[in-house]
């Protein structure tokens, strides 16, 4: 018999949340039906909603796998919370997707771990901070690191953040399945962090004040631009994404005007810019593009840390490929 723990996005708005249930049967994992009348996606009367396996992942905290799925209505009709879907009929494996989450570790009152006697001093030791007065959380962090590798999540670091109880991992993917890659990553962010007995908190500003909120920036590449790049190209999609700012911002994030203030180191949400090593504008174009013949990626600094990398994908591909 083989073990499977469906994972799947709910219909909670403005951003879903992950659920998960176990199945045990012979074979592969099949369709599997759900109550979506307790998850948001369906009325009491016609409750039933479909899981489709999309994608599987090693169980690095429990025997079997993980299964990612996304979600059909009882009609077998791609369902409306459902933006996989819409990712999927855009992007190929040709695009390459960097998402650099950062996230806090709360206690079970919410308070960022560090800051359960009140605030701390001021940010500017904390950032890739060593020892204990300048990192907490550090334990749990790296167990997360270990869960993805083993899941074959392709983690490529993981750093403290500018705030204390803050931290970042970065992970990498191509096409359809960066997306999978993050969320499953982000759910077992979850788990983890359950055996530690804290808790996960993406919201993009979750304390107010003199305090970096936390993104998402996402890395974003094509073939042509890794390989036949010039200072046009990059120019022209940065061109292309700011004339459609207003769609972009709506698909990267809930409460996201907390963040993009135009101070700690974003570009304001009103606003739209790009330059070459800005850590300040809307979309970086980095130096080592440049100083690669302008062969590269640009990096997104607008997506929030609660943002749907599925949306994120559709909206960079489906305006860049318009």
């Amino acid at each position: 018999m083989n073990k499977y723990e469906y994972i799947w996005l709910d219909g909670f708005e403005p951003e879903p949340s992950l659920r998960s249930k176990i199945k045990v049967t012979d074979g592969e994992p099949p369709e599997w039906s759900f109550d979506g009348s307790s998850t948001q996606q369906a009325e009491g009367g016609s409750s039933d909603c479909l899981l489709l396996p999309v994608e599987q992942y090693e169980n690095p905290t429990n025997d079997g796998s993980l299964v990612m799925c996304q979600v059909h209505t009882g009609e077998h009709e791609v369902h409306p919370s459902n933006t996989r879907a819409a990712a999927e009929a855009v992007v190929s494996d040709e695009w390459w997707f960097g998402f650099e989450q950062e996230y806090f570790f709360t206690d079970n009152k919410g308070n960022p771990l560090g800051w359960e006697d009140g605030t701390p001093r001021p940010q500017g030791d904390y950032y890739c901070g060593v020892g204990s007065s300048n990192v907490v959380g550090r334990e749990i962090s790296e167990a997360h690191l270990d869960a993805c590798l083993d899941a074959g999540i392709e983690l490529t670091g993981t750093n403290a953040e500018v705030a204390l109880g803050q931290w970042e991992y970065q992970c990498l993917g191509k096409g359809i399945k960066a997306g999978d890659d993050l969320w499953v990553s982000r759910y077992l962010l979850h788990k983890v962090a359950e055996e530690f007995g804290v808790s996960v908190n993406i919201h993009p500003k979750p304390k107010t004040g003199d305090w970096n909120g936390s993104g998402m920036h996402t890395n974003f590449s094509n073939e042509e631009m890794r390989t036949t790049g010039s200072e046009e190209l990059f120019n022209s999609m940065c061109e292309k994404l700011g004339a459609v700012h207003e769609e972009g911002i709506a698909s990267y994030g809930s409460d996201n005007d907390m963040r993009l203030t135009g101070t700690h180191e974003t570009q304001s949400i009103n606003e739209f810019s790009y330059g070459v090593s800005d850590r300040g504008a809307s979309i970086r174009i980095p130096i080592y593009t440049v100083e690669h013949d302008w062969n590269g990626y640009l990096e997104d600094r607008r997506p929030a840390s609660n943002a749907d990398p599925y949306r994120i994908i559709a909206h960079l591909v489906g305006t860049l490929t318009a």
